[in-house]
């Protein structure tokens, strides 16, 4: 065996691995974007990567972005999410959902018509899918000082919500260009209050959400997931100094809390290699690390991310979805299943629940 399948401790949970499952958006939710059986059962079949972090769910209808992504806002998600917990523990799994608060990559036609939000009224370019065909993305509003608090608020009971539900934590979703991610980014954020301007002020926003989500439910069951530069949904960030300053400013704000961990995206991995490593010095927990958003990631790349140091465990994507057994796999050297994209993005059992397992394919 080799390192990628060393056991090891992020937060309040013992792994059987060094990598874990990626947040992966399949667009499946059911009525009231309240996860279903079926979900249940695509979470479950993957308990083997030892931690599942969930698709990116939703704290609010306010926070809601594409088609079909679950949220944990009403009674009836809480179930579905029971639901998930219950199939994912069954086979011996952990799983934490992760928070995305879609902000400005978002249109009212996905959730029944209610505002959109983003840090400043910046609309992201492209298009969102919506039941009628892609439409630009909406135009925000920028959330009023006094309303922070509330949206912060919505984290923590969001947080709560998933505790409630059985679920084993929560990542506060901090990248990727979704609303805390807005936030933080100068091209973005042009406020003129203390949560705008210096990269301290812009950092504010996500460092109150964690201080509020850990003191909700307890800081060892609670992630962040950064992506410092990763220029996606719009993101205008670049690399130098007020990159530097805006990221040691939000993990110097959260660290002291004693977190479960921080997840990292650097994609690709060498121009951020001596941020990722100050900031994991800054942090002192343990870290996850992805260097594969634009690339898949095989066990030889976990391999070496595990042997520069940076990473605690590594954060895998793409091979999870057509290999629910791929910690099995990869441990025997057995052939993969290929994924099939064209049925990432919703639909029903066909490229979700359907992949054999090992046992299944002999």
């Amino acid at each position: 065996m080799t390192r990628a399948f060393d056991p090891v401790r992020i937060g309040r949970w013992e792994l059987p691995q060094s990598f874990v499952m990626a947040p992966l958006t399949r667009n499946r939710a059911g009525e009231g974007n309240a996860p279903t059986e079926l979900n249940a059962t695509y979470y479950g079949q993957r308990a083997g990567a030892g931690l599942i972090i969930t698709e990116g769910v939703a704290p609010s209808h306010v926070g809601q972005g594409y088609l079909n992504v679950p949220g944990l806002y009403t009674k009836d998600q809480v179930a579905g999410w029971r639901t998930v917990a219950d199939e994912v523990h069954r086979h011996g799994g952990t799983v934490v959902a992760q928070l995305m608060h879609a902000g400005r990559i978002a249109h009212a036609d996905n959730k029944d018509g209610v505002d959109t939000v983003s840090a400043s009224a910046v609309r992201a370019p492209g298009e969102m899918v919506t039941a009628q065909g892609p439409k630009p993305h909406d135009e925000p509003r920028e959330i009023a000082t006094d309303e922070l608090a509330s949206v912060v608020e919505e984290y923590a009971t969001a947080a709560r919500n998933a505790v409630d539900a059985g679920l084993d934590g929560v990542e506060v979703h901090a990248a990727n260009g979704y609303l805390l991610h807005q936030f933080l980014d100068p091209t973005i954020n042009l406020r003129k209050d203390d949560h705008g301007g210096s990269p301290e002020n812009r950092a504010r926003f996500v460092v109150e959400v964690v201080q509020a989500v850990a003191a909700a439910i307890g800081a060892d069951r609670v992630g962040v997931r950064l992506s410092p530069g990763h220029q996606f949904n719009g993101i205008g960030e670049e690399p130098g100094d007020d990159l530097e300053a805006t990221y040691r400013a939000v993990v110097d704000g959260i660290a002291p809390l004693g977190l479960a961990y921080l997840s990292l995206l650097a994609s690709p991995l060498e121009p951020l290699e001596a941020l990722v490593k100050d900031l994991k010095a800054r942090f002192g927990g343990p870290v996850l690390l992805n260097s594969g958003f634009g690339d898949v990631t095989s066990l030889d790349s976990v391999e070496e991310l595990l042997a520069t140091g940076l990473a605690d465990a590594v954060v895998v994507g793409r091979p999870f979805l057509a290999n629910p057994d791929l910690a099995k796999r990869w441990a025997e050297g057995a052939e993969l299943n290929e994924p099939d994209a064209d049925t990432f993005y919703g639909g029903g059992a066909e490229g979700y629940t359907d992949y054999p397992t090992l046992d299944q394919a002999s």
